[in-house]
């Protein structure tokens, strides 16, 4: 029998989406399916906007890493959707993505960054908010889909951010599928 504190959980911290956004991202999608690319559009249930991800971690990391995100004191704040793009892989688009803006967001990432030191994590590099929308695994000509992408045309829609989570990721053939741990709100 598998010893249950040994057991590795893959986690990360994440704000979702009220229902308007994950229909204007559908909206988006739906506008992205038709140019022809061999790849994955996001589902609905896994949009997400990742504030830092740990990887692989046991049941002891995971509890002090609730611990310390408890103490964290943010006001709720404003974000919004924004333009359109890719990250590239050698040259070759990879992901499609959404910008979200807010310089709530940005405070509340470091505040968690910081946290995060205490359990023993660094802080990111170079964090970039967004939302992935689709995995690319080949598109004939990458310039042109890139271009395609940057006119996508995503509505600006605002909204109020009052809490952000940690999650688990379990992954499977399917995809993989979230679950919330614990969830912490604004003050």
């Amino acid at each position: 029998m598998e010893d249950m504190e040994n057991k590795l959980i893959r986690a990360f911290i994440a704000i979702d989406f009220p229902d308007e956004v994950v229909k204007e991202i559908a909206r988006v999608q739906e506008v992205l399916g038709k140019r022809q690319f061999t790849g994955k559009m996001t589902e609905p249930e896994n949009l997400h906007l990742t504030l830092k991800f740990f990887g692989e971690i046991d049941e002891e990391k995971l509890k002090s890493i609730r611990k310390e995100l408890k103490k964290i004191k943010f006001e709720k704040f404003e974000a919004r959707l924004a333009e359109a793009g890719t990250f590239s892989h050698r040259g070759n688009p990879s992901i499609v993505w959404i910008k979200v803006g807010g310089k709530g967001i940005f405070e509340l990432q470091e505040a968690v960054d910081e946290a995060m030191l205490k359990c023993g994590f660094g802080k990111e590099k170079r964090f970039m908010s967004h939302l992935s929308i689709a995995r690319v695994k080949y598109v004939k000509v990458p310039r042109e889909f890139v271009e395609y992408v940057r006119n996508l045309g995503v509505k600006e829609l605002k909204w109020e951010v009052k809490e952000f989570r940690l999650m688990k990721s379990e992954l499977n053939p399917m995809g993989p599928n979230y679950t919330v741990v614990e969830e912490f709100s604004s003050s």
